[in-house]
């Protein structure tokens, strides 16, 4: 009779103790699979707003000024759009993601008078604080690889190391990629400020080891003690 009741409590507390351990699991693990992003988060075409900020870091204000920037690529025929997002899938690069939404968006939809404008993609990984840039074929020639990677990784990547300034890296990146589009000059790179180094008038252990002050100390003293002597002397005579 003992061994039942002890079967039957046994029995009991699995019951109750296997759903308490398993929840925190079915709670954990959807998270990280609810925030890592693939090209097949996407829409299957382009959204109609230019501005996709999936990372939700863009204020009214901001994403609002950024979208001017980005129609205003429409005088030159390009497509220019703006994605922002908070944490990439394993194994995937901001670039590769960059050139699979490239593909995804390319495919024949909302068309000009001419055909679908080349497209220009402009990623920003919120948890790296990374930049990526790609452009459709017809648009490599305007704006080569290497201006692109300089303008993710200097133009747009300091400004969101250095205080997560999304709407400053966007508007410096577009700026950027306009002024070369329209055949203009590279501005380059952002000049990184350097900090000032201050001038100190206490002199360091080699200074002071190096100078012969100590030698002139010794020597006024020497004369501040020897001539009051000598004055002496002479005088008393």
């Amino acid at each position: 009779m003992p061994s039942l009741v002890l079967a039957a409590t046994r029995s009991l507390v699995r019951r109750l103790l296997l759903p308490l351990l398993l929840a925190p699991l079915l709670v954990l693990a959807p998270v990280g699979a609810a925030f890592a992003v693939s090209v097949n988060d996407f829409p299957a075409s382009p959204p109609t707003s230019p501005v996709l900020d999936s990372a939700d870091v863009l204020s009214r204000a901001s994403r609002s000024e950024i979208e001017k920037e980005l129609a205003a690529f429409r005088s030159d025929r390009v497509d220019a759009r703006l994605v922002t997002l908070n944490r990439l899938d394993y194994g995937l690069s901001l670039d590769q993601l960059g050139q699979d939404l490239l593909k995804r968006w390319s495919q024949p939809g909302e068309t000009s008078a001419n055909g679908q404008d080349p497209l220009l993609l402009v990623l920003v990984d919120t948890q790296t604080k990374a930049a990526s840039i790609v452009v459709s074929e017809p648009l490599e020639r305007q704006l080569p690889a290497e201006l692109l990677r300089s303008t993710a990784r200097t133009s747009m990547a300091i400004p969101l190391r250095e205080g997560n300034r999304y709407r400053q890296a966007s508007l410096d990146g577009l700026t950027r990629l306009a002024t070369v589009l329209r055949g203009g000059e590279d501005p380059g790179e952002p000049e990184v400020a350097e900090e000032a180094v201050v001038t100190s008038n206490i002199p360091t252990r080699e200074e002071t080891q190096q100078s012969n002050g100590f030698t002139w100390v010794v020597v006024l003293l020497v004369v501040g003690s020897v001539v009051p002597i000598l004055t002496w002397w002479v005088f008393s005579r």
